[in-house]
């Protein structure tokens, strides 16, 4: 349920509505609306939840039942787009941002070459993993927290936020230690212990769809998430599986419109995933910018065929460059920069 205040309502009007949902038990969630600040209300309690309880009360306009499944993540909470800083800029703002880098850090010389040549060509953030979930548990699996530290020395080196993967609940602090941007990877999208976990730190969390969930698990487990009172938090479209081989995934462009109707939250593109084919990741970069999506992620390496992992779908550094000018010439005819 939530309860629009009207835009004329003073903070104690306001304040008075917070005290009662705490007073009933529930948690109060503030969000901003043209008509005015909107008090969401989640969590379970005894005490059901009643219109006429805060409907009579002074600077109230009116209470609505929400009726999707998933409350702060939905537009009727927060019918304005969220904005989540990075880097001096705002992800879900006129400007697609760009995070760039490889699929794995591998070592400290390759992660600081990459972090340098993202960022000379228009990069806004670092992607790299440290820890990697693998199919097989016999490939690469990541340098753990050395490859943490390599990330915050590049940096450190070029000032890029870093984003990368965290897997287990228990590694969240450590992770924050080191990275701008905890990364929820596909495999643990309904990880809930670990959403929890995220939720708690505050930290900035960029939330990749399932390869085989639907858009309302995505936001249920972004629900999550801000169920915690971490309002930071961005989703991603990856590519789901379907009876498709010719590609890695079947890239869901039908998800970034869509998504964009139905929530606030800044939505990302991972065209690198989505077809895991490099020499087509430009071409579906492109399409997504054109449906909507406020971001990119992209898998870029100095040399793929020596990649420790997903070297198929990472474009080389002049791929990643040309994808760049490319995406900003889209980007501009759909009233946008990059």
């Amino acid at each position: 349920m939530i309860v629009v205040m009207r835009a004329d309502a003073k903070a104690k009007e306001i304040s008075d509505v917070i005290a009662r949902v705490r007073a009933n038990g529930y948690q109060p969630h503030l969000a901003e609306s043209d008509e005015g600040t909107i008090i969401g209300l989640v969590g379970e309690s005894e005490v059901p939840l009643r219109e006429d309880d805060y409907q009579d009360m002074a600077g109230v306009a009116r209470v609505e039942r929400v009726k999707a499944a998933y409350k702060l993540a939905s537009r009727a909470f927060h019918p304005r787009d969220s904005k989540v800083p990075l880097n001096g800029c705002l992800m879900g703002d006129r400007k697609v941002l760009v995070i760039a880098g490889p699929c794995s850090v591998e070592s400290r010389t390759q992660i600081i070459e990459m972090a340098c040549a993202v960022k000379e060509a228009g990069a806004t953030a670092l992607r790299g993993g440290a820890f990697k979930p693998r199919t097989s548990p016999y490939s690469f699996q990541g340098h753990g927290e050395k490859g943490l530290q390599w990330l915050a020395e590049a940096r450190e080196v070029t000032g890029l936020p870093v984003v990368t993967e965290v897997m287990d609940p228990g590694l969240v602090p450590l992770v924050c230690q080191y990275a701008d941007v905890l990364q929820i990877g596909a495999r643990n999208m309904q990880n809930f212990t670990l959403l929890n976990a995220a939720g708690e730190s505050q930290h900035t969390i960029l939330l990749k769809r399932g390869m085989s969930s639907t858009i309302m698990d995505l936001l249920m487990a972004a629900e999550y998430i801000l169920a915690c009172g971490n309002q930071r938090v961005m989703i991603c479209e990856r590519g789901i599986r379907t009876f498709e081989t010719a590609t890695r995934f079947t890239f869901d462009l039908n998800a970034i419109p869509v998504l964009k109707s139905l929530t606030h939250l800044p939505l990302i593109a991972d065209p690198s995933h989505g077809i895991g084919l490099r020499e087509h990741v430009e071409a579906v970069a492109r399409g997504a910018v054109a449906a909507g999506a406020d971001g990119l992620i992209i898998e870029a390496h100095m040399d793929p065929e020596k990649a420790m992992s997903d070297g198929r779908q990472s474009v080389t550094v002049d791929g990643f460059i040309r994808l760049m000018e490319n995406v900003r010439r889209v980007a501009e005819a759909v009233g946008r920069t990059a």
